[in-house]
């Protein structure tokens, strides 16, 4: 499964948890936090926040396996477009302005940032940084830093996401030595929110020399330099492309501010990488790692087990949260025929039995995926609103008619309804579209076979795929399993050199400008950009507009869940499914945790930051 670049994005600010803040305009300076539709949990003067342990202790190791689909790693930077660098080193090492809280959304607090002042007319947004915040150098965090992290970031060297989601950011001014100033290019309640994730490093990074040139390096040469950041965590033991340890800054500068208080609790996290998922759970098992987050319900269900579990060494628990849904999908490929006819699409939607694989492979431990926002105020529901049918009927041309019926739900086999009705659907669709079946092939009117391929990076995806390729085979259409090296896959998929794949798209609660991103028409021709299915449709770049730029809570709902029904109903994604909980295997010997898990955290990233290591046992 592919991680998307709003994934990425997402992890701008720690753990991408701070990617659900959100600035209002407050009236003075010294605003120590700010909400995008409401009141802020925490007050001003809070202690910690309530999810974690303000005693908890300093000390010890947590060991992880890293979360990476990668064998190995290549670099230190995690920003340039090449090579892959160390799972979690951007969280451990990079602070940004803002960061969030795990049990409230829409909301954000100073880091960085001593305060903040949005202006009123909402083209602009101040940061004063504190006095007290240090680079792992020594070296005070200044506007200039900022300034160049921003600018860095917007260069010819780092991912086009980073372009596409600060495309309204007009430009940084430095007032002062520790006060900058985001302009916009029009009122966007969600860019102050923006401006405030994006990771700080020091200008001093990969300052030395080019040895060919003499110059400094240009950013993608920025490569084994240890990164200048100014998180709780600097690089330690390395094995370099396998194994890599962070040490815990002791004179870390925000060690004892409210957002930090409580955290960043080992003295060291070893990552280690294994090359596929058994040797992971071995691993686990022989007690080579302390915790695993689990995605596969038959490891869940039937692997998780043995010796250290028996014993209460290794613990596993399931903790239900309250994130949205996302919507991991199978993506086709608009650009490729015939994929760009929308009768043919909507077929192979059918042809898809998630009743029956729920049941057979999935224990039944996942619902299905129904839209972009599940779990959220965003997702569309029934009919359309006035409001919502107010941003549709201007583009009802060159929408999909369903767009203006009920919200798109993914066909079913249970309940009266079945695969071979499905399958009758699809063949009238397709023979609508000009396929019909020749010889027990599907061929269009020129005698060319429905040929499709899935492309995976790991070769047991077949497993879940093949039920679907059996039940397109009884329409006449061959889709084949094509597994490709990760390096391969990640090169095809930048320049969009395949039919059909698998994303897994994280949710947001509040959706904003790294939509253009995943669905607008500029990032649709833009290679590396996350528009995988190539759509192009002005009625969506004018929505995501609309989502982006709306200035109260209701016309944000309305342009969100319009957006959800015109791409829901363009078929170009395949819902798949989704879980309600987090799955983690740990070391209950060598790790202690708080009773519970705040609502909005993301798995492994809770306990890197609030856990903490267990008394050593005396056996």
């Amino acid at each position: 499964m592919h991680v998307t670049p709003l994934s990425l994005l997402r992890r701008l600010c720690r753990w991408g948890v701070a990617w659900t803040l959100g600035l209002a305009a407050p009236a003075l300076w010294a605003a120590h936090g700010y909400a995008i539709w409401g009141e802020l949990k925490y007050p001003e003067g809070f202690t910690h926040f309530d999810y974690v342990n303000p005693q908890a202790p300093k000390g010890g190791e947590l060991r992880l396996v890293s979360n990476l689909r990668v064998s190995n790693f290549d670099k230190y930077n995690p920003f340039s477009l090449r090579g892959t660098a160390p799972a979690y080193l951007s969280g451990l090492m990079f602070d940004s302005l803002l960061t969030g809280a795990l049990d409230e959304t829409g909301s954000g607090y100073g880091l960085l940032a001593e305060d903040v002042q949005a202006a009123p007319d909402g083209l602009s947004v101040v940061f004063r940084l504190r006095d007290t915040a240090k680079f792992h150098n020594g070296d005070p965090v200044l506007a200039a830093d900022v300034k160049f992290s921003f600018d860095t970031l917007l260069g010819p060297y780092t991912s086009p996401a980073y372009k596409t989601i600060l495309a309204d950011v007009a430009g940084l001014d430095v007032l002062g030595e520790r006060t900058v100033r985001f302009r916009f290019k029009r009122p966007n309640r969600e860019l102050p929110l923006t401006v405030g994730a994006i990771p700080i490093f020091s200008r001093q990074w990969g300052n030395e020399p080019d040895p060919a040139t003499g110059q400094r390096k240009t950013f993608d040469k920025v490569v084994m330099d240890p990164p200048i950041g100014s998180g709780p965590y600097t690089i330690g033991p390395v094995k370099f492309g396998r194994d890599i340890t962070y040490v815990r800054d002791p004179g870390y500068w925000a060690r004892d501010l409210p957002v930090r208080r409580g955290t960043a609790n080992f003295d060291r996290i070893s990552v280690k990488i294994y090359k596929d998922n058994t040797a992971r759970l071995e691993a686990l098992k022989a007690g080579e790692f302390d915790l695993m987050r689990f995605f596969s319900a038959g490891d869940w269900a039937r692997r998780v087990n043995g010796r250290k579990f028996d014993s209460g060494e290794l613990v596993k628990i399931e903790l239900p949260h309250k994130l949205p849904t996302g919507f991991q999908s199978y993506v086709l490929n608009t650009r490729r025929k015939p994929l760009d006819d929308i009768r043919v699409r909507e077929a192979l939607d059918l042809a898809v039995d998630y009743e029956w694989m729920n049941r057979q492979m999935f224990y039944g431990a996942y619902q299905r995926v129904r839209g972009l926002f599940g779990n959220t105020e965003c997702a569309a529901q029934g009919s359309p609103s006035p409001e919502e049918l107010a941003l549709l009927e201007p583009g009802r041309a060159q929408l999909p008619p369903a767009v203006f019926g009920p919200m798109y739900a993914p066909p079913r086999t249970d309940g009266g309804q079945s695969l071979r009705g499905n399958l009758r659907k699809a063949q009238a669709l397709l023979r609508e579209a000009g396929w019909t079946v020749q010889d027990g092939v599907l061929k269009n009117a020129q005698g060319e076979p429905l040929v499709l391929e899935y492309l995976d990076s790991n070769e047991t995806g077949a497993r879940v795929v093949s039920p679907w390729i059996r039940n397109l085979q009884k329409l006449g259409i061959t889709l084949r399993f094509r597994p490709v090296d990760f390096a391969l896959y990640q090169q095809r998929l930048r320049t969009f050199d395949f039919d059909i794949i698998s994303i897994a798209f994280q949710g947001t609660t509040n959706p904003g400008a790294e939509y253009a991103d995943l669905f607008g028409s500029e990032a649709a021709k833009t290679p590396d950009s996350g528009n995988y299915a190539g759509i192009a449709n002005p009625v969506v770049d004018r929505l995501i507009a609309r989502m982006v730029g709306a200035k109260t809570q209701p016309d944000f709902l309305a342009a969100c869940r319009a957006l959800d029904r015109a791409i829901a109903h363009s078929h170009i994604l395949i819902p798949q499914w989704s879980a309600s909980t987090h799955r983690l295997a740990y070391n209950a010997w060598r790790l202690q945790r708080p009773p519970e898990m705040p609502p909005y955290a993301t798995g492994e990233a809770w306990a890197i930051d609030t856990w903490w290591a267990a008394p050593r046992r005396q056996d």
